[in-house]
């Protein structure tokens, strides 16, 4: 069995190149909580919210809120990540971030549910993506950390399951809760913060040495958010791909309520839980695809056609959105979004670990920049998909989910150029 060993900078932690079951279901614990904070009010509540305060202007609003929401997480994400990597607290590199970014983001949350205005909702969106960027900057770390790279596949699958379960979990808890009450909010965020302190109770963090922490300057700070393309060009193509994927599913994601009311005819608490049973078809499949898939990656040895494929049956979903106007075409086809997408970031992400610059002193800046991929696209897809409704007459959801479909073949194509990885 591969051993990865630590450097001098963590001498007390062996890396054993898998993690201890206490540790990984802690791990999988906290990745639950924090996806059911992120996600949803991203998929449900959030939405329900705006409509609440401002019916007439509910599309803008909402793109607006969003929109500012990304572009805090997008700077968040990397220069955290690289306050994480020279933490020397003596209780590690990424337990101090992951308690405290739960705790702030419980109090965001509170904010949007318990605020009355757009104004509210919008500072207090900013606060939770600011929290949550931090706290995924810290837990995607863990991997490089004390994960060997024949086994991330698996790993890489295990928290894909879990990003898929948060979304039918939180919807689900949503729709008990009464979308778009203060409750509705705050319980998923009040999971998140059970699961960091199981996960910080069970971590056997990294831990730097102050000797060894490189000093910090501003022109550091802002190379947080870079890594050359040039130098590293495999980087650079795994960069571009997971963009294109989450600006294919952000067309989807973020107006599949209002799509479900304005193109089906659904009320409002029809399309909620027409909602919450297409993520539960999405997570049936996810589950089990990104489980198979990322065991399967690490026993070919190959990431880049796993990759490719999910990418193509996302735009298959996309695809499918764009031309049916049904319910049962709805869940189908949403049912092959979550299926490609899922499994599109159980093995992206393995192949992700394996294509950084600096694995073992940066891979939390490292990952940030990565994730400036995932959180960008949250403030692009706000700002594009008006452009698209707005051709023709009315709403037109056909060109917004036919330019998602364009955006999933990009992410295909993307990754074939990659040649450090199979």
């Amino acid at each position: 069995m591969p051993v990865e060993v630590t450097p001098p900078t963590a001498p007390q932690i062996h890396l054993p190149g898998r993690l201890s079951k206490p540790v990984l279901f802690a791990y999988a614990a906290a990745t639950l909580g924090m996806w059911m904070a992120m996600l949803t009010p991203v998929i449900l509540t959030l939405a329900v919210r705006v409509e609440q305060l401002d019916p007439a202007h509910k599309e803008t609003r909402l793109s607006l809120i969003l929109g500012a929401g990304a572009v805090v997480g997008l700077v968040s994400n990397p220069v955290f990540g690289r306050l994480s990597d020279r933490t020397t607290s003596r209780f590690g590199m990424r337990r101090p971030w992951l308690l405290g970014s739960s705790l702030v983001g419980v109090i965001g949350l509170t904010l949007v549910g318990l605020s009355n205005s757009i104004t509210g909702v919008l500072i207090g969106w900013c606060v939770v993506q600011c929290a949550f960027n931090v706290m995924l900057a810290a837990m995607l770390a863990l991997l490089p950390d004390h994960v060997a790279p024949n086994r991330r596949g698996l790993i890489s699958g295990i928290l894909g399951m879990c990003q898929a379960l948060a979304a039918v979990v939180g919807t689900g808890l949503a729709n008990v809760a009464t979308p778009g009450s203060t409750i509705s909010f705050v319980a998923p965020g009040l999971v998140a913060l059970l699961g960091v302190v199981w996960l910080v109770a069970k971590l056997p963090d990294r831990r730097l040495d102050p000797a060894e922490r490189p000093v910090s300057t501003l022109s550091d700070l802002l190379r947080s958010f870079w890594v050359s393309p040039a130098r590293y060009p495999d980087f650079g193509w795994a960069w571009l791909s997971r963009f294109m994927i989450l600006l294919a599913v952000s067309c989807v994601l973020n107006y599949q309520v209002y799509f479900l009311k304005d193109e089906i005819g659904l009320s409002t608490d029809e399309a909620n839980r027409m909602v919450g049973l297409g993520v539960g078809v999405q997570t049936v499949l996810v589950v089990i695809g990104s489980n198979f898939f990322g065991w399967l990656s690490d026993r070919m040895g190959r990431r880049k056609i796993f990759v490719v494929v999910s990418a193509a049956v996302a735009a298959s979903g996309l695809l499918m959105l764009a031309t049916g106007r049904s319910i049962s075409w709805f869940l189908l086809a949403m049912a092959l979004v979550g299926l490609g997408q899922g499994v599109y970031f159980a093995v992206d992400m393995a192949l992700v670990t394996e294509v950084l610059p600096d694995s073992r002193s940066g891979a939390a800046k490292d990952l940030g920049v990565i994730n400036i991929a995932t959180v960008l696209p949250q403030s692009i897809a706000p700002a594009i998909a008006p452009l698209f409704l707005a051709v023709g007459a009315g709403e037109n959801y056909t060109a917004l989910f036919l330019a998602g479909t364009a955006f999933a073949v990009a992410a295909a194509l993307t990754v074939w150029p990659i040649r450090g990885v199979r």
